[in-house]
């Protein structure tokens, strides 16, 4: 008999491999330092998110009624005194309408038919004629109304003349230059009044030599009171080793100004004098001297400051 061929074994089937089932990974406890970081990050977002906020409604305006004006406005008008000299004065009790002391504003009167008086002095309602002087005034003069140690005064400069006229801004006593005197209330609003900015120029002569870190200081401004000063037109007349000499222009008129702001810079000022107010100028008006200015003077003062001719 033929052998049989043994048959041929079968391949064994691999095992099929075990699915691997992976463990979840644990959410990694957070620091104490990463967890107080979002913490404050949460914070300074909501610190930064805009808070709603009910608008406060701004009180109506006064208006006045028919046939009134307000008192500084009039009184201003017919040449008493400027409007913010009024308010000064009704702040002090020395105003009266009708008997009546007035105490607060706004007031208003009707020129035709109130009995108005100033310290004591019934006002008339006619309007007077306007007179404008310009003084060169000497140092050890004063700018107020009245002196109680008895210095002479810018106004008396000026002589008997039948009105009262008052001084348009100040210049300290220590201080030398250009003055204007008026009884024009509205010319004298319009020339102090921060927002019209009229320059008014000085030359300055300071102990010590100014350098370029000080110049540009005056230029843009220095803290006085909390607040910035608007900053000056500067130029350097001459400069020694001992002192210098500078031409300044501001559009501002806070007290004692550039003797403050240069002290502050570490500069005493040894000399100041007012050289020209707007497009005003001394030339040919000795420190001492008076003169009356021309029509055309006072329109230009009109002019000048904000959205003049020479702004």
């Amino acid at each position: 008999m033929a052998k049989q061929k043994p048959k041929a074994k079968k391949p064994k089937a691999k095992p099929k491999p075990k699915a691997v089932v992976k463990a979840k990974a644990k959410p990694k406890a957070k620091s104490k330092t990463s967890a107080a970081r979002s913490k404050s990050e949460l914070t300074a977002v909501k610190k930064r998110a805009p808070r709603k906020t009910s608008r406060r409604r701004r009180p109506a305006k006064s208006t006045a009624p028919e046939g009134t004006v307000r008192i500084q406005k009039h009184l201003a008008e017919i040449g008493i005194a400027s409007r913010r000299a009024v308010e000064e004065m009704i702040e002090q009790g020395l105003i009266a309408v009708n008997d009546k002391v007035v105490r607060k504003l706004p007031c208003f009167v009707n020129p035709q038919t109130d009995v108005i008086h100033v310290e004591g002095v019934r006002v008339k309602t006619r309007r007077v004629r306007h007179v404008y002087y310009l003084v060169n005034k000497p140092k050890g003069v004063v700018c107020t109304a009245s002196d109680p140690q008895g210095r002479k005064r810018a106004v008396d400069m000026v002589g008997p003349i039948g009105r009262r006229v008052y001084c348009v801004g100040r210049l300290d006593v220590d201080s030398t230059g250009l003055l204007l005197l008026t009884n024009d209330g509205e010319l004298t609003q319009h020339m102090t009044h921060p927002s019209h900015e009229v320059p008014k120029t000085y030359v300055v002569t300071v102990d010590g030599r100014l350098d370029a870190d000080s110049i540009d200081k005056l230029k843009r401004g220095v803290y006085l009171d909390g607040t910035r000063t608007q900053g000056a037109w500067v130029k350097i007349a001459s400069r020694s080793a001992t002192s210098t000499v500078l031409e300044i222009s501001l559009r501002e008129g806070r007290n004692r100004e550039i003797r403050r702001i240069l002290l502050r810079l570490g500069h005493k000022v040894r000399r100041l004098r007012r050289i020209a107010i707007g497009p005003i100028t001394d030339r040919g008006l000795k420190i001492g001297h008076v003169r009356q200015l021309l029509p055309q003077e006072v329109d230009l003062l009109r002019k000048s400051g904000t959205g003049g001719k020479d702004s």
